[in-house]
């Protein structure tokens, strides 16, 4: 059976506006997520969890830094079922507002001094919600640039959505170091650190201005004129029954990915603070830098994938970071600015390689009825196990045990499921997105 073609793509100037859109809204999102990952590591300790030790202190931080991850995958499903049934779109400028509503809410959250047991209640509530925005986030951002884009470029065309990560932390970062340097610690401990969450507002309502143009995505348009995406069954349902191999793959592929990130960013911020006893601008400055190689790494990752396939630049690029993980790692201890910004300049842009190289590769597990509700749970599954485990399992075996080590050992295991996981996909580059004319309920055949 010949697989159908693709839908033809949007005009040059307006794909490009699904591209700008698509971006903007990731790096808003990631900006509100990855704000409070920094806040965590560098003054909720003090504010939310206040302990005698100050590891144990950052260990409860993160505990809620990583409750976010967990209502992820609940957002995935969530907005991938809106997302697979009402489209992309409309379902994107929720996900938007969710966060920055919950965002904001953060920055005015009272302290434990104020309020008691009630400030790091609150502050956890508001942290899942975030999770839920974002995990609804980054399918829909995803699909509606790989949708609209010439698959003989979907590789490169879906790396730009997903610099939205590096992006939103540069700017979380850059302006928590920006405040560190213009107020006191005091100060910033007091207040300084609410201001990027409220300004926070004034970023969601540009995203939502960036996106009330865009056009839908030209196979959503085709399945809601089939009448499937109305009345098929729930895209949920039809994911576990029939593509539960392909969520698991894609889970697999991106625990590496997810751990490269939080060990060389959360984990080493901690690291960096609570081991070294270095002043915080350290390790910010250098996430700062290395998201600015992630960003075009990302860009280069996605155009490599093009050219040589998902599956055996991924499997390269996990066996240098764990190499990385052992060799760079311990080069931190030594405290020089210079060798911290190396090392997590090299971490970020073998990551930065990474993402880009897989990100096309979850939309092309699935077929359009379902791909919104499986590209986000594979994915969003992968942020539980790589992303919220990855700084609370470092951040303990560095008070077990004193050293980077057990953390490079950490991170090759990771890198080992990704690379099992594209040993067993085999390569997806060559796949079509067009699968209307497949009865998802009862064709077995994948995309």
């Amino acid at each position: 059976m010949t697989a159908p073609t693709e839908p033809a793509r949007a005009p040059r100037r307006e794909f490009g506006k699904i591209v700008a859109a698509g971006l903007a809204g990731t790096t808003i999102e990631f900006y509100d997520f990855f704000l409070y990952g920094s806040a965590a590591a560098l003054v909720f300790n003090k504010v939310f969890f206040p302990a005698g030790d100050p590891v144990t202190g950052v260990l409860l931080a993160l505990v809620t830094y990583a409750v976010g991850f967990l209502a992820r995958p609940v957002g995935g499903v969530l907005f991938g079922h809106l997302g697979d049934r009402l489209g992309r779109r409309r379902t994107l400028a929720l996900s938007l507002t969710l966060m920055g509503g919950a965002t904001v809410a953060i920055g005015l959250v009272p302290s434990y001094e104020t309020i008691g047991v009630a400030a790091p209640v609150l502050l956890t509530v508001l942290r899942l919600v975030q999770g839920v925005a974002l995990g609804g986030e980054w399918g829909g951002a995803i699909l509606l640039v790989t949708e609209h884009a010439d698959a003989r470029r979907r590789g490169f065309w879906a790396s730009w959505p997903q610099t939205g990560g590096p992006l939103g932390n540069l700017l979380a970062t850059g302006v928590l170091a920006l405040l560190g340097l213009a107020v006191t610690d005091q100060a910033f401990v007091e207040w300084g650190w609410r201001l990027p969450f409220v300004v926070s507002a004034v970023l969601v309502l540009a995203g939502l201005w960036l996106r009330r143009a865009v056009q839908e995505s030209p196979l959503f348009a085709e399945l809601r004129a089939s009448g499937a995406a109305e009345h098929g069954k729930a895209p949920i349902g039809v994911v576990l029954r029939q593509h539960r191999r392909e969520v698991v793959l894609a889970t697999m592929a991106n625990v590496g990915e997810k751990t490269t990130y939080y060990v060389f960013s959360i984990f080493l911020l901690s690291y960096l603070a609570e081991q070294l006893h270095l002043p915080k601008g350290v390790g910010l400055t250098a996430v700062a830098v290395g998201s600015v190689f992630q960003v075009a790494a990302m860009l280069a990752g996605g155009a490599l994938s093009d050219r040589f396939g998902r599956r055996g630049l991924n499997i390269a690029l996990a066996v240098l970071i764990a190499v990385w993980g052992f060799v760079g790692l311990p080069m931190v201890d030594g405290g020089s600015p210079a060798t911290i910004t190396l090392v997590v300049v090299v971490g970020l842009t073998l990551h930065g390689l990474m993402t880009g190289a897989q990100v096309a590769f979850f939309t092309e597990l699935f077929p359009s009825a379902v791909r919104y509700t499986g590209a986000s749970l594979g994915y969003q599954l992968a942020t539980v196990l790589g992303g919220s485990l990855a700084p609370i399992i470092g951040v303990g075996l560095m008070k077990r045990f004193g050293s980077t080590l057990p953390v490079g050992v950490f991170l090759a295991v990771a890198e080992l499921c990704t690379v099992i996981a594209f040993l067993r996909a085999g390569e997806t580059g060559h796949r079509r997105l067009s699968d209307i004319g497949a009865p998802v309920e009862t064709s077995g055949q994948r995309t």
